[in-house]
Parts: C-alpha cells; sequence; structure tokens
C-alpha cells in the first residue's frame, strides 16, 4: 500500500439489504394478500422476492425486472402499474430506490420482518450480517397444526381410534373425513366459496411430513411414529384447553334442564341439526351414525355443544336413509354418450330422452354409459342463490352401450374385456349390455359377424350380463325411457340405504330379491371414486390384468386363481416348492371358477407356467 494513501480503519458500512425497496415492499404486499385469502401465487410472489434481494443493481423500471427469475409478464404489468400511480402521487422525478419517509429504512430490523418471513433465505442472511457466526442461523420449525384445522382434526381422530381397545390401527377415508369432521371448523368435502380446496388438503402436507401413512387401495390412512407422538401432545393439550369449558357447559345445561342427565338435547335447535346433517358428505352419515359413544371430554374437544353430536344419534334412521318420497330417480348420462364422434348421431340420443320426457344429467361417469340415481328432494334455502345439495344413491343397474362397429373396435384393442371386467368390479349388480344395430355399415367391420354374435352371446351366458339389443339411437333412447319408468315404479315405496363399498365389500343385500320394502345401495360420489380407471392399483389388481392379457383366461379365471395366489411371488413360491415339472404344470389346473366351478384344466395351467417359470423368450 501506497504510504500517500490515507489508512481507513472503524468498522466497514453495511448495505443496505435490497436496492430496489419499493418494489420488494409492492411484492411483499401482494404477497400478503394472496396468503390471507388462500391462494397458491402468494409462492410465485415469494420467489420473486427472494429474486429481487439477490440482484445488486437498482431497477429504473418494472420491465427491467425480466431478466430476474420468476418475474413474468403478469408481475411486471403489475409492479408498472404500481410504479405509475406512485409517480402520479409524487412526482415524475420521485425516487424509486428509498421508501417514502413514513416508511422505516431498508437496512432496519422492523422492516426485514415487514418485507420477508422469517423462514425465507434473505431474512436469515439479514440475521447473520447483524449478529454474525451461528447466531443468525434459525433451527428448523417443527410442524403442529392449527387448532381446528383439517390435519388437527385427521391426527386427533387417527390417535382416538388407536387407543380404542381392539382397533385396526388404521381408518378408510370417508370414515375418517366423518370421525374428523366435527373437531375442524372446515369441511371435509365442499369447499368454501371462492377456494377449491377443502379440510382434506390438509392430508397431502401431513404425508410429506411424515406424520400420516397413505397404504392399500381403497387407501388405509394411519399414523406414524413422529405422528402419533405429535397427536398425543396435541390430545394432551387439548384436554387441558377444554377442562373449564367442560365445566361451562355442565352448568349451562343444568340451568336449562332440571335433572343432571345429559341425554336429550335434540329438541333445542332444529337450525343446528339441519346445518350438522347438511356439512357432513351423504354417503359417510352411515360411518358417522356407528360413532356415536363419545364422552363429554370428546364432545367438548370439538368447541361446540353436545347437541350436534346427539342429534346425528337420535336421527339415525333419517341420517343413513332415504324415505319413500324424499328422493326421485334420474337417469345418469356419460359425457362422451353426448359430445365428441358422430355429434347428430349424439344428439339426437339427448334429444329423444327429452322429446320423451325423461329426467336426466349429463355427468362424467368413470364406467358406463348410463345408470341411475336416487336423488333427494332439498327445498330451496330463503336467502341462499342454490338449494342445497341432496344426496345421491346409486342403483344398481348400470347400462354399457355399443354400436356394433364399436364392438368390432373393442374387441381387437382389447377394451371389451378389460370393461366387462371393470363393470362386473364396479359394485353395481345388474349390468346391462346394450348393443346397438348400425344398419348397412355392419357388412364392412373388421370381424366376421359371427365372431361379434358370439361376443354377445358369451357376455349373456358366461358373464351373466342382460344383453338388449336395438336396432338404432331411437329405440336405445326409448329403452333407457322404459327403464327409467319401471325403477321410478319400482323403488317408489322403498326405504333407501346408504352402504359403504369400503367398509362392507362390493356385495350387498339381497332386499330386492326378497321384496323387502328396504334396499342399500352406494352413494354416487363413492361409487364414481372407486370406478377411476386410471388410479393407482395394487399388485393385485396388475396381477389380475397381467393374467386377463393370455388367451382363453377371462376375468372369472383370473379372479379364481388370485383367491389362491393373490401376488407373483405367491404364485412363484407355489412353483419352488413343486417337486417335479409335470406337478408344476399342473398346479393351476383342479382350481375352480365361475358358478358352475369348473376346473382352469392343464393346458391353461401349463400355459401359466411357461409364462412365469420359462427362461427366455417364449416360443
Amino acid at each position: 500500500m501506497p504510504a500517500s494513501e490515507p489508512v481507513r480503519l472503524g468498522r466497514k458500512r453495511a448495505l443496505p439489504s435490497c436496492p430496489n425497496p419499493l418494489f420488494l415492499k409492492w411484492l411483499t404486499e401482494l404477497r400478503d394478500e394472496a396468503k390471507e385469502k388462500g391462494l397458491k401465487i402468494q409462492y410465485t410472489y415469494q420467489k420473486a422476492i427472494n429474486s429481487l434481494n439477490k440482484y445488486p443493481l437498482p431497477l429504473k423500471n418494472a420491465k427491467e425486472a425480466k431478466i430476474l427469475q420468476n418475474f413474468g409478464d403478469g408481475i411486471c404489468k403489475i409492479l408498472d402499474e404500481k410504479l405509475q400511480r406512485y409517480y402520479r402521487e409524487n412526482g415524475a422525478d420521485a425516487s424509486i430506490h428509498a421508501l417514502p419517509k413514513e416508511a422505516p429504512p431498508p437496512g432496519r430490523s422492523d422492516n426485514n420482518i415487514i418485507l420477508a418471513p422469517s423462514k425465507k433465505k434473505n431474512a436469515a442472511c439479514d440475521q447473520r450480517k447483524d449478529g454474525g457466526g451461528d447466531g443468525g442461523r434459525k433451527k428448523k420449525r417443527e410442524y403442529v397444526p392449527q387448532r381446528r384445522s383439517g390435519g388437527y382434526a385427521v391426527l386427533l381422530t387417527l390417535y382416538k381410534e388407536t387407543q380404542v381397545p381392539g382397533s385396526k390401527g388404521y381408518m378408510f377415508k370417508m370414515e375418517l373425513q366423518t370421525e374428523a369432521q366435527h373437531l375442524c371448523d372446515k369441511s371435509f368435502t365442499v369447499p368454501d366459496l371462492g377456494s377449491k380446496y377443502t379440510a382434506w388438503s390438509s392430508v397431502s402436507t401431513l404425508i410429506q411430513k411424515n406424520l400420516l401413512i397413505k397404504t392399500h387401495n381403497p387407501a388405509r390412512y394411519s399414523l406414524t411414529e413422529g405422528g402419533l407422538a405429535l397427536a398425543e401432545r396435541l390430545a394432551s393439550v387439548e384436554q387441558t384447553n377444554t377442562d373449564g369449558d367442560r365445566e361451562g357447559v355442565r352448568s349451562e345445561l343444568e340451568a336449562t334442564e332440571e335433572d343432571d342427565n345429559v341425554v336429550d338435547l335434540t329438541g333445542s335447535d332444529e337450525g343446528e341439526e339441519e346445518e350438522e346433517e347438511n356439512r357432513i358428505h351423504p354417503a359417510e352419515r352411515r360411518a358417522a351414525v356407528t360413532q356415536v359413544s363419545c364422552d363429554v371430554d370428546d364432545v367438548c374437544s370439538s368447541g361446540k355443544p353436545q347437541n350436534s353430536q346427539t342429534t346425528t344419534t337420535s336421527r339415525k334412521p333419517n341420517a343413513e336413509c332415504l324415505l319413500p318420497g324424499t328422493y326421485e330417480i334420474m337417469l345418469c348420462v356419460d359425457f362422451i354418450e353426448t359430445t365428441g364422434g358422430s355429434h347428430h348421431r349424439k344428439q339426437e340420443l339427448v334429444k329423444e330422452l327429452q322429446r320423451n320426457g325423461v329426467n336426466f344429467d349429463i355427468r362424467k361417469l368413470n364406467v358406463g354409459d348410463f345408470l341411475w340415481v336416487a336423488r333427494e328432494k332439498v327445498a330451496p334455502v330463503a336467502g341462499q342463490l342454490r338449494a342445497p345439495v341432496g344426496r345421491e344413491l346409486v342403483l344398481d343397474y348400470i347400462v354399457e352401450r355399443k354400436r356394433m362397429d364399436d364392438l368390432c373396435g373393442s374387441i381387437i384393442d382389447g377394451r371389451f374385456r378389460e370393461q366387462k371386467f371393470r363393470l362386473k368390479r364396479c359394485g353395481l349388480r345388474k349390468p346391462i349390455y346394450l348393443v346397438e344395430e348400425c344398419g348397412s355399415a355392419a357388412s364392412h367391420l373388421s370381424l366376421p359377424e359371427t365372431t361379434l354374435q358370439q361376443a354377445i352371446v358369451n357376455t349373456q351366458v358366461v358373464d351373466g350380463f342382460f344383453v338388449k339389443r336395438v336396432q338404432d339411437v331411437r329405440e336405445s333412447a326409448a329403452y333407457l325411457t322404459i327403464m327409467t319408468r319401471f325403477l321410478t315404479k319400482l323403488y317408489q315405496n322403498r326405504t333407501l340405504i346408504c352402504r359403504s363399498r369400503e367398509l362392507e365389500g362390493d356385495g350387498g343385500s339381497d332386499e330386492e330379491e326378497r321384496g323387502l320394502p328396504s334396499c342399500s345401495l352406494m352413494s354416487f360420489a363413492e361409487f364414481n371414486h372407486g370406478a377411476v380407471k386410471n388410479k393407482c392399483q395394487t399388485v393385485r389388481e396388475v396381477f389380475a390384468r397381467q393374467l386377463m392379457q393370455m388367451s382363453g383366461l377371462s376375468g372369472d379365471k383370473a379372479a379364481a386363481i388370485l383367491e389362491h395366489y393373490s401376488t407373483p411371488h405367491s404364485l412363484l413360491t407355489a412353483y419352488e416348492q413343486c417337486t417335479s415339472e409335470a406337478e408344476k404344470e399342473k398346479l393351476l389346473s383342479s382350481i375352480r371358477y365361475g358358478k358352475l366351478k369348473r376346473n382352469l384344466g392343464p393346458a391353461l395351467s401349463r400355459t401359466v407356467y411357461q409364462l412365469y417359470c420359462t427362461q427366455g423368450a417364449l416360443t
């Protein structure tokens, strides 16, 4: 260093945290506003804030910010509008590289709290600058869900389930939603106005935080060790917080009733009863009714009077069933049947149904083309724009409609067997195949007519479907009209009980055959969700689809094999335990399948053995 240059001693002056504090202030306001509304764009604004904090040069306008990461046309347009407004209020030569006098300067700690949240990197950097060393390093905060949020209710509900003697240790989605609803302020099934998220959306956060584990299909939810520990702490805190509330509830009850027995609270508030019923999803009410042995602590932990829980108990017959006269039969048409392809032909079906006076609704069906639901009649509520959504139970009839040319194409590409397999597993016990002729086009099909006729006969005789053959679209509409009127008359005096496919299996009771005035049906939401084609599949389901790719191996035969060997591993293990090659080839030959209980036979058994045990390419 030259001797003439003076030596500057002292502490180095700290630089401002951001050379563009005005843009930073506006972005922070936008982020906070989006956060209050629950919009996901808040994360985009936060990324833009992080990029702006890292940029060391001052910006003259918002267009220059496009070179920064996470700054798109939308954000730059908003900043430009705010900048123009700022110039109109403070003059064209006002500085944009310094905040107004009333705002704190960028380097101050209180401004850092406003402009950047404590969890973000820029705040951590500022703290390291001020404190130095390890003082600025922040510990990772433990995730604790907010009280009466979705995650809070799910953790507490699963924890209470584990405390029950003989508990299975997990819960299905619908029973978990029903049991957790009274512990949460938001609905698990219906999003708030202007939002697409429900309280159930927080379950993904619990899984990411390793507090919850999701297995099997249908999904089973259970707590991890960390989740169990956190839920236990939440339960103890909740118990402490509600000790005083419990005494207050009991004193109010003693003031309103002469005796101390908390039993009959159903006649006190009809409005709360209806609100509680509407808040619970129709398909989940059965599970809600079964859990009625809640004690006073559980009721108080929900933060609501006990009459909401007791109301569900006392109204058990109405909460889980639809009484005669309280519902209407409606035809549901898959939207694929009204759009795409031959638009004129598909619109003709809709016009025919309208002309016949059929009450129908067009919606997405994950399996089948037509089905019927019993929809609850709900009166409009004064002061509300839309009437409350009524419960919907699916009748046991589902129709798959096939034109002859479509049938030919589905046989060639393999959809024919897959669709029949899915119809058998959808949970509805009376599948119908509606086969529609295609006139003179039948002579130009890729398969001979005898093959198509054999496929139709197999569908009726082997698969047990009811096959109805019609000539054109008008006859199809006429058949659907007659079926709708027949089902309306058939179910007009029946009490419809909602059953859960997850808890009671695919099979249902035979009340209809025995002539009983009631029958159990699935809710439409549960049916349609369970029939999703591309959902996550278990090893058992993939194994079944794999077996059905073999020639001559139908769905019934695959199901029979799965009853003995549910996975490829179990089948290969059984082959290894055989002592000779001939025994391996005949391992599956004695397995019985179908209604007639016939054997699979040695030929098919040998084919399966060769597929799974032959080394190298098959010849």
